[in-house]
């Protein structure tokens, strides 16, 4: 049952990476990051939807908290989603994917501002070391260099803030409903903010196009089957495992660009990924050991 959980984070892990490729080809042939975004999350509406229906017991719709989180949530993701496609749209599916799986820094600083979570040197330096493997991603050290525009790297760290604030937004909702129905109200949400952000032609024009059948499958793996896959997989998969196996996304989304897009790195920017790769699944890891660790405490000095 752990190999299969396991294997479900995989998957989801696999879909978003494929995602952003498949992203990238659309917005190549001149469809709006926004309108992408919004068809990608009106899609997985539809999944969550059939999901809530057939396991309605205990959702929760009827508490506000839920609600109010929930719609935290929406806002995370609908900003993860716009920011991730602009960034791919201004500079590269690589880049972009790295700089959004910088999420777990957001959460860790919002957390801190919060006194959620206790700094420590160790943390610290993770950060230090993610920030300085972003500076070689970007290249933002050498004015003109490489092809990665301050607009696609602020995009591409933006994405993985707002994934931050999925994260919060899911966290707080989760202990009032069910998670399909937090993530029906999330996507919801997100349809709302993005149906008025997008070019209305070209939202129209999808219905139509020849390129339809990319969005389907955009809809589908990005947002529908992935979050389910994920939520299961996560249900019996030990934080720590789901930390490392979340390392396919990026990596599948940048053999993507190499591939199918013809995008390239440099050796700098190979360097600065792998070190903010590294670093985030080892901050993540160190997370979890320690999480576990509090809860092996005996249950009075939980408090303490």
């Amino acid at each position: 049952m752990a190999n299969m959980s396991t294997a479900f984070v995989v998957f989801a892990a696999l879909c978003w990476g494929l995602s952003g490729g498949i992203g990238g080809i659309l917005m190549a042939d001149g469809w709006d990051a926004f309108v992408v975004s919004f068809y990608r999350g009106a899609i997985g509406l539809l999944f969550v939807l059939v999901w809530l229906a057939l396991r309605p017991r205990g959702s929760g719709l009827a508490n506000r908290r839920l609600w109010f989180w929930s719609a935290i949530a929406g806002v995370g993701v609908a900003g993860n989603f716009s920011f991730y496609f602009v960034s791919i749209s201004e500079g590269s599916v690589a880049v972009a994917a790295t700089l959004m799986y910088c999420a777990p820094v957001f959460v860790y600083l919002v957390s801190f501002t919060l006194k959620l979570e206790k700094p420590t040197l160790f943390k610290w330096g993770a950060i230090a070391m993610v920030m300085l493997g972003v500076v070689l991603l970007t290249g933002i050290y050498e004015v003109g260099a490489g092809e990665v525009t301050p607009i696609a790297a602020g995009a591409g760290l933006l994405s993985g803030l707002s994934y931050a604030v999925f994260i919060f937004g899911f966290k707080y909702a989760a202990p009032h409903g069910s998670p399909q129905a937090i993530l029906v109200i999330a996507f919801a949400v997100l349809a709302a903010i993005l149906i008025g952000l997008g070019d209305a032609d070209q939202a129209v024009a999808v219905l139509s196009t020849s390129s339809w059948p990319l969005f389907v499958i955009l809809g589908v793996l990005g947002a529908g089957l992935s979050f389910i896959s994920y939520i299961i997989g996560l249900n019996r998969t030990a934080p720590a495992v789901a930390s490392i196996v979340a390392m396919v996304e990026p990596v599948t989304a940048s053999l993507f660009g190499v591939v199918i897009l013809n995008e390239s790195l440099g050796g700098l920017q190979v360097f600065g990924m792998a070190l903010i790769l590294v670093t985030v699944t080892a901050l993540s890891v160190n997370s979890s050991r320690a999480r576990r660790e509090r809860l092996r405490r005996p249950a009075d000095s939980t408090f303490n």
